[in-house]
Formats: C-alpha cells, structure tokens, sequence
C-alpha cells in the first residue's frame, strides 16, 4: 500500500511518501510544498492545491493521513485551517481515502508516547524507515511519522 502523510501548514505543507509490503516500509518521497507570501491569501491555497495534485499524480497514493489541528490559540490558526482544507478537498476530489490523527496520536503510534519529543518522533521515523539521514526539513519527517501512523492504525 501507498501512503501519504501531509503535516498541514500555509507557508509549509510537509508531505511523506511511504511503501508498504508484508516485510518491509519504505520512504519513497518526502518534502515540502513551500508556499510565498502573498498579499491575497487565496493565491497561496491555490499553489497548495496545484503542489499537492502534482505529488499525488506522480505516486498515486491509496491512502492519505493527515494531522488533525489543535492550536486554537495561535495567529496562524485561520490560515492553516484553511490549508488543511484545501488538503482534504484536494484528496476528496482525487477519490483517495483519507484519515486524520491527532498530534498526541501520531507520537504514542510511532514513539511509544503521546508526549514524545521531535527527536524521538523523528529517531522512530529514521528506524522504522531505515534511513541513513534525517528527513529535512522537520515537516517532511513529521509527515513521514503521519503517513506511519496511518499504516499502523490501519
């Protein structure tokens, strides 16, 4: 099965590429969608939208999972709210199954604790995908661990 993880955000979505088989996970991709700063907003939802059609046509994932958002107080909470919209119109409209973890979630599947550090998240991400080298940046590693916790709660 082919997973996609995305750790939604306006300036950076992160976004994983996962394979899975009886024996063995693997990354096949993983990165950001970076968006611009632009002073009409709908421009940079558009680019998500565009970014994300263009990875999922190229690895034609059978299931996405995707972060669910908790930060009620933050500035940007408007803004990645409707990013996060955009992502889940944008796999509905590509008829690709999708999930939603909370943050605690994805650390306690990958970790072994909801209050697991980056490090951690990101150590568990390297072992279970057999990575030599972190995934840069941190948004891409998080949507790897995204993408694990979807094929682990599967």
């Amino acid at each position: 099965m082919r997973i996609l993880g995305i750790d939604p955000g306006l300036a950076r979505v992160g976004y994983g590429v996962i394979d899975t088989n009886a024996s063995k996970l693997s990354m096949l991709d993983c990165g950001i969608i970076k968006t611009e700063p632009n002073p009409q907003e709908g421009h940079r939802l558009v680019e998500i939208a565009v970014d994300l059609n263009e990875i999922i046509s190229i690895w034609k994932p059978e299931l996405a999972v995707v972060e669910k958002f908790f930060f009620y107080r933050s500035n940007n909470t408007i803004n990645v709210v409707q990013a996060r919209g955009v992502i889940i119109m944008t796999l509905a409209k590509n008829n690709i199954p999708t999930i939603e973890f909370p943050p605690m979630q994805i650390k306690l599947a990958v970790a072994g604790s909801g209050r697991a550090n980056k490090s951690e998240v990101l150590d568990a991400v390297m072992k279970e995908l057999e990575l030599d080298y972190p995934p840069k940046p941190d948004d891409a590693a998080d949507a790897l661990a995204i993408a694990l916790t979807g094929w682990y709660q599967r």
